[in-house]
């Protein structure tokens, strides 16, 4: 597995933001049944470029904690069955199958923590939980979706003792 870190927010953390979020990347692979080597980026930015990203990708002028970018198409969330029919799927490099980029808003992350009453590690761990699951195929859009991926976060940060 190939993290590619770039942190552009610049502020201090109460833990290591590069080491968590491998283990939590790995943790998500693994929990999903992954059989590949894979390949994700991670940003971290300050709330002011969020929102010029949310703006210019999603026409969304408001600042957002998380964007997620998957570089594949899955037949249902998690099924990596297709993924060797597509040669673009995978780093012709490395041969690791590219998942996509995470880009996670560093102010967010804090706010978030102190709203929502945990660590700012718990917030840091769910979003990135939560941006993985997306660039494996799941998303919140309808009822049913928004309870199975709520589920899987819940059990894949209850494997990592990371709780609110």
């Amino acid at each position: 597995m190939t993290v590619i870190y770039e942190d552009e927010y610049g502020k201090e953390w109460p833990f290591s933001p590069e080491e968590l979020a491998k283990t939590v990347i790995e943790a998500c692979l693994d929990s999903e049944g992954c059989p590949y080597e894979s390949q994700i980026s991670l940003l971290l930015v300050g709330g002011p470029q969020m929102q010029e990203m949310n703006q210019k990708f999603r026409g969304i002028d408001k600042e957002t904690d998380v964007l997620s970018f998957p570089m594949q198409l899955y037949p249902k969330p998690g099924d990596f069955s297709l993924m060797e029919e597509d040669p673009d799927s995978f780093d012709p490099d490395s041969g690791e199958l590219l998942l996509g980029d995470i880009v996670l808003n560093g102010d967010r992350v804090f706010s978030q923590a102190q709203e929502f009453g945990h660590s700012v590690e718990r917030e840091y761990a769910f979003l990135i939980t939560h941006s993985m699951l997306h660039l494996m195929g799941y998303d919140h859009m309808e009822e049913a979706e928004r309870t199975a991926m709520e589920s899987r976060q819940d059990e894949i940060l209850k494997l990592l003792d990371i709780n609110r």
